[in-house]
């Protein structure tokens, strides 16, 4: 169970909109497949700023980063259109297993991922789903980290643009290329991932909304924002789990 008792960090406010660095482990809004949850962003923003907000994309619980919410429905709308004309560049930062060692755009279509509970009344039977995912290498390495037969695990930080906006679509399209990412418990590699824990005392997902760029809705000025590196990454760097280098222009 985690705690949330201090405030959300804010990344950006005005009059239309506020962008928040979302923990790690932190629900988006309540969910009848969440009931026993005490904290969700979207309360305790309201509650942290005193008025009513709108969410207008998903990220993932377990994912860390940056993530807008409207101040008034006409915004919120806005930004939709923005997200659905995928004219909002996101950009992540994934520590994924093996040596990914190019750049290429991964186009592989994916089948909507429906809960038993939840999406019991959904089209079981449509069709797979366009999903465009690009990636980049920023550093490779190797650890002392036994995992299976091997005495040594190879790494690779990549940095990942989804230019579509699937369900689990990078945590997918990462399993797909047979480079899972570290701490994903459901397309990822168990053993990999137990194998990192135990060495590093880190156990979340290794995935990080590092970065959104778009039109501010009402403004129209261009906006970039970034949400640092969380703590328990950089704590890594402070192990000599990965060169400082590597994440210094991330923090």
């Amino acid at each position: 169970m985690h705690d949330y008792p201090g405030p959300l960090t804010i990344l950006y406010r005005d009059e239309s909109i506020v962008v928040i660095d979302k923990p790690a482990g932190l629900l988006v809004h309540r969910t009848a497949l969440a009931r026993r949850e005490k904290w969700f962003a979207m309360q305790m923003l309201r509650d942290q700023i005193g008025l009513h907000v709108f969410p207008v994309h998903r990220l993932d619980r377990p994912t860390s980063g940056a993530m807008i919410f409207a101040l008034n429905a006409e915004v919120a709308r806005l930004l939709s259109v923005q997200f659905e004309q995928h004219s909002i560049e996101k950009s992540y930062i994934a520590l994924v297993r093996g040596w990914l060692n190019h750049a290429a755009v991964l186009n592989y279509a994916l089948k909507e991922e429906l809960d038993k509970i939840a999406d019991k009344k959904a089209n079981q039977d449509k069709q797979a789903q366009e999903a465009v995912t690009q990636y980049s290498p920023i550093a490779l390495f190797e650890l002392p980290i036994a995992a299976g037969r091997y005495q040594t695990a190879r790494y690779s930080l990549l940095k990942l643009q989804p230019k579509t906006g699937r369900k689990h679509q990078l945590r997918r399209h990462m399993a797909h290329l047979r480079h899972p990412i570290i701490g994903d418990t459901t397309h990822g590699d168990g053993k990999q991932n137990r194998a990192f824990a135990g060495a590093t005392e880190v156990s979340r997902l290794m995935l990080h909304a590092h970065s959104l760029d778009f039109t501010h809705p009402v403004t129209q000025q261009h906006m970039a924002l970034c949400a640092p590196l969380p703590s328990d990454w950089q704590g890594l760097c402070g192990q000599d789990i990965w060169p400082c280098s590597t994440i210094s222009p991330f923090i």
